[in-house]
């Protein structure tokens, strides 16, 4: 594939502000005293909404539209298909063989945890089990906003700052329980921002192979199976958090507007 440098930068610098995302979770957990639930449920709806409708209107018909004249109407239309499952099904494994990282029963136990020394070390490790999931979740998701912002710029910041969004409350779920264990905001911080740099590092793998091993024919696979991903995290995690920060409908309202902006944006592109 031919892709400018800057186009590449742009990509990467994205990818990177989409990551560090996770550090503004910590500053929000930090220094505001009551966080704003509805605002946030708000958010993460918004975040789905966008993230779901580029993905099926935009991200697939441009996989299809690309395989299609590839292998011919059928089988790039086929072949567009079972890539976007594929992509959820890649991301489906991750969440089966990595947990989320809002775990209410780990932190049940915590609180019932009679001797402080035991919550300590149990908050503790809640915090760095969290960051891990959190930066093997955040993979995919790196992949998926450099391959859009390669592939369309305007896209890709629609994509970025979605999962920018959808990383404050996962930089949270880090940054609290360390912080509580260790009464350390720096460390707290810390592991909440080395969490989001799985973003860019998705970015580098996307790099590796669709610039350096991938085809056309491949790439497009690759985008199918990204749409996949992101309608995958939207449905599995954006609108289940967003429901648990705020109301139903909160949520919803959220998803709907997300939806109509990105309509809307695509529309002026035209």
């Amino acid at each position: 594939m031919d892709v400018s440098t800057d186009r590449l930068l742009f990509a990467f610098g994205l990818t990177l502000f989409a990551g560090l995302a996770t550090g503004i979770g910590s500053l929000l957990a930090f220094y505001t005293k009551q966080t704003n639930k509805k605002f946030l449920s708000g958010a993460l709806g918004f975040s789905a909404g966008v993230m779901i409708y580029v993905s099926m209107i935009e991200i697939f018909a441009e996989a299809k539209k690309s395989l299609e004249l590839y292998f011919g109407g059928v089988k790039g239309y086929w072949i567009t298909t079972i890539a976007f499952f594929g992509g959820i099904a890649l991301i489906a494994l991750i969440d089966k063989f990595v947990p989320s990282a809002e775990n209410p029963h780990a932190m049940r136990d915590v609180k019932e945890m009679k001797s402080p020394e035991e919550k300590d070390t149990d908050l503790l490790r809640l915090g760095l089990f969290s960051a891990l999931a959190i930066a093997i979740h955040n993979f995919p998701e790196g992949l998926a906003a450099f391959a859009s912002a390669v592939h369309d710029p305007s896209l890709g910041y629609s994509i970025a700052i979605a999962i920018a969004i959808h990383n404050i409350p996962e930089g949270i779920a880090v940054s609290v329980p360390v912080y509580f264990a260790t009464g350390n905001k720096k460390k707290a911080f810390i592991y909440s921002f080395l969490s989001g740099l799985s973003e860019p590092a998705g970015a580098f793998l996307g790099y590796f192979l669709l610039m350096r091993f991938f085809s056309e024919a491949m790439s497009g696979i690759v985008f199918a199976a990204v749409a996949g991903i992101m309608v995958y995290i939207s449905l599995d995690e954006l609108l289940p958090t967003a429901e648990k920060y705020g109301e139903h409908h909160i949520a919803i309202y959220g998803l709907i507007l997300g939806m109509i902006v990105m309509a809307m944006s695509l529309l002026m592109l035209a």
